[in-house]
């Protein structure tokens, strides 16, 4: 077969530029973002300008941005983002807990699976809103009830990829590890930990988004204090830059704790490959 040889040059200098591209492509979303911020918020000023909109029905970016530096300053904004904050975290904590320690046990022991399976799917069911009313006569009305509803949102996605993330190891792995005479604990540290790190922090990702969800809904219904009643008080007194600007202090706490369970997954991840 001939060798196009002038074609070689030109096939070398194309694989240099893709070599010298590759890292701009993976920087290039530093560049996109701004620039997908700062076409939205021409967007919005356009929308506002061509029809005219009031302020309490649609505020502008500049509006909104005023009400959240007054409010941020003022106090109101901080302390009702540390008590959704806290909300939160607790509820996070005590489903991740519980989610993970119960869904291993049921790994380990498909029959308990079986005899616990019905009423766990049950519970996820029934609509949270519906529990409220029981919540409220058992534990009372205020953070722990709110967090309470965040680590039960949150619990039935870890609790599934917990299992589905143990139950799908090879038995290859497994029998690999016993002609080791490895022990009980052996297995769990070295083999079954690693291999479902990845699949339970899929779950804990999703249980993260909702319970911020939970915490926001009950706030919303119930609460009297934390980012959802700030944002049902805003919304009645007609405040619309106030409601945005609580949004996008929900946006991004959301964002925030979604980042933070990356981090911690990245690192979690790369430690054991670096491990092995």
């Amino acid at each position: 077969m001939a060798i196009n040889r002038e074609a070689s040059p030109r096939v070398g200098n194309w694989t240099r530029f893709r070599e010298t591209a590759r890292p701009a492509r993976k920087n290039l979303h530093l560049f996109l973002i701004p620039v997908a911020i700062a076409g939205f918020w021409a967007l919005w000023e356009g929308i506002i300008a061509l029809n005219e909109f009031p302020a309490f029905l649609l505020p502008s970016p500049r509006l909104v941005a005023l009400s959240w530096v007054e409010n941020w300053n003022s106090g109101i904004l901080p302390r009702h983002l540390g008590i959704s904050l806290f909300e939160v975290g607790v509820g996070f904590s005590v489903s991740l807990f519980v989610a993970a320690l119960l869904g291993y046990l049921l790994a380990q022991s498909p029959l308990l699976e079986k005899i616990v399976s019905p009423y766990l799917i049950a519970l996820q069911a029934v609509p949270l809103v519906a529990l409220g009313p029981f919540i409220i006569i058992w534990i009372g009305a205020g953070i722990w009830q709110n967090a309470l509803v965040a680590a039960l949102i949150a619990f039935f996605p870890m609790l599934v990829n917990t299992l589905v993330g143990i139950r799908g190891i090879r038995a290859e792995y497994r029998e690999l590890m016993r002609s080791y005479s490895a022990n009980r604990w052996q297995v769990f540290i070295h083999l079954e930990i690693p291999a479902a790190l990845p699949v339970f922090f899929g779950g804990v990702r999703v249980g993260m988004t909702l319970s911020v969800v939970g915490v926001t809904v009950v706030e919303l219904l119930w609460g009297d204090r934390g980012l959802g009643f700030l944002l049902n008080f805003a919304r009645g007194a007609l405040n619309t830059p106030l409601v945005f600007a609580t949004v996008a202090t929900l946006a991004a706490m959301a964002l925030s704790l979604y980042g933070l369970v990356v981090l911690v997954e990245r690192f979690l991840i790369h430690h054991r490959r670096n491990e092995q």
